[in-house]
């Protein structure tokens, strides 16, 4: 199932919530080895988690599978705080969002990514967003492309599978057609 919760009604769903940190953890920092911080029950929670972001998870009940943040461009980022020198000059602006912690379980199945990328543009859709900017390592773009959606690449920097990447997502018809609804997750109402 994927659920759509915006700022704090994620913790609404406690269990789903810290699962969902966890995960993040995991992944963040022990398989790729950020140095970033974790507290004392294993949750990985930044500057950002405040902020009212939207989260779309992707959960069987209370275990997170999946899920992405979603931050408006026009207010506290990633991006603007710790990556503007990949931006672009004016780059936050109405109806572009920022996408980040893009965070899979370990075990999840693999249409996960593809359900949750759906989801965030047939919201982006809904709401009339022009689309998302995303900080990625250059490895991701194997994975964008496999399910459909390679972001337009902004800048890079580094070198190989380690460049840190500014990608371009733009919400469309098409774009949301490309991301096949056979084998998915449905929508919780």
């Amino acid at each position: 199932m994927i659920r759509i919760f915006e700022g704090r009604a994620i913790h609404q769903a406690p269990n789903l919530r810290d699962s969902m940190f966890r995960d993040r953890s995991a992944q963040f920092i022990d398989r790729h080895g950020w140095e970033i911080t974790r507290d004392e029950t294993g949750r990985e929670i930044d500057q950002y988690d405040p902020l009212d972001p939207i989260y779309v998870i992707a959960c069987d009940g209370d275990r997170h599978l999946g899920s992405l943040r979603l931050l408006p461009t026009t207010g506290r980022t990633m991006i603007a705080e710790h990556f503007a020198h990949l931006a672009p000059d004016g780059f936050a602006r109405r109806g572009l969002m920022e996408c980040t912690r893009f965070c899979i379980a370990p075990g999840a199945p693999s249409n996960v990514s593809t359900d949750l990328f759906r989801e965030t543009f047939r919201l982006g859709l809904a709401r009339g967003w022009d689309g998302a900017l995303g900080i990625f390592d250059a490895r991701m773009m194997r994975v964008y492309k496999r399910i459909g959606i390679a972001p337009k690449l902004i800048s890079r920097d580094g070198e190989d599978r380690h460049a840190i990447c500014l990608g371009e997502w733009t919400f469309s018809r098409q774009g949301l057609d490309r991301l096949s609804p056979r084998n998915t997750l449905p929508l919780a109402a």
